[in-house]
């Protein structure tokens, strides 16, 4: 479990800190729960608390170096999430980035990077959906690894556009 001090992940604040473990009175009397007192480190957004015995994974642990590099390094085999139904891609995206998981957030980022370079061929825009999943998508994941890596988020957008394009050629 996790330990303050220890840096974590949350689909809506990004990168956090484990700043202490408190206990606090839940409403209507349903007693005292642990919980952790999480604070996001750009400063952006307020401290949240997160119940310890959490069942929503509202947090997960920050990947380390490794799982940073393989993560880059798998950009070109990670497939789109491309899906036609307006709503249904939405949803889709909405698991996707509530999910934490890195790995779909690319899957995010690969599809509207293609998406986008055909509806450009078009003459086209990006549709609304489409551009406000792939912010929030491209910025907890640039987030996260231009921490662990110790580089400028720009950085680690260069080198994920680098492998999205590398895999669009195959």
């Amino acid at each position: 479990m996790f330990q303050v001090g220890d840096f974590v992940v949350n689909a809506s604040n990004g990168v956090c800190r484990i700043e202490d473990v408190v206990t606090m009175e839940m409403p209507g009397g349903r007693g005292a729960k642990e919980c952790f007192l999480v604070v996001p480190l750009g400063g952006n957004a307020a401290k949240m608390y997160v119940p310890v015995e959490n069942k929503k994974n509202q947090i997960r642990s920050i990947m380390s170096k490794k799982q940073a590099g393989d993560l880059l390094d798998d950009i070109t085999s990670i497939h789109e999430a491309w899906i036609e139904s307006d709503k249904l891609r939405e949803k889709t995206y909405k698991e996707a980035i509530y999910s934490c998981d890195p790995r779909q957030l690319v899957s995010i980022l690969h599809t509207m990077y293609n998406r986008g370079q055909a509806r450009q061929a078009e003459g086209k825009k990006i549709t609304t959906i489409d551009e406000r999943y792939f912010r929030i998508a491209e910025k907890n994941l640039l987030e996260e690894l231009a921490f662990v890596l110790d580089l400028e988020p720009e950085q680690v957008r260069t080198m994920i556009l680098k492998q999205i394009k590398k895999a669009r050629k195959r």
